[in-house]
């Protein structure tokens, strides 16, 4: 079993910053992926972000070119670096951990270990 637990989460005003992280403990894996995902009230569970543990990242078109997903291995601990942040990024931060894979998914059913999520409330 793997847990995995999200913090950095918090109340920011549009244009700040936030790092979130997500922190894995229980067995030890190596070839893997992870990812960010996130869940606004009222709307389905979307992807975010992902890292593949070869160095290869994906993006959602939204989490383009304003936020950075990395993994520090020594700490065993994921990242999500978000920056420009804007009002519609506000949602519970979940990070996922896939260890059956081909490629980064995107899809949640794809993903075999989930964290309890962090929340993220970006302020106009």
């Amino acid at each position: 079993q793997v847990q995995l637990e999200e913090s950095g989460g918090e109340l920011v005003q549009a244009g700040g910053s936030l790092k979130l992280s997500c922190a894995a403990s229980g067995r030890a894996f190596s070839n893997y992926v992870m990812g960010w995902f996130r869940q606004a009230p009222g709307k389905e569970r979307e992807f975010v972000a992902g890292w593949w543990n070869i160095g290869t990242t994906l993006y959602s078109d939204s989490a383009k070119g304003r936020f950075a997903i990395y993994v520090d291995n020594a700490k065993q601990t994921m990242y999500l670096q978000m920056d420009s942040l804007k009002p519609e990024d506000t949602a519970v931060y979940l990070c996922a951990l896939d260890l059956n894979f081909e490629h980064i998914e995107t899809r949640t059913t794809d993903y075999d270990y989930w964290g309890q999520g962090t929340h993220v409330t970006v302020l106009p």
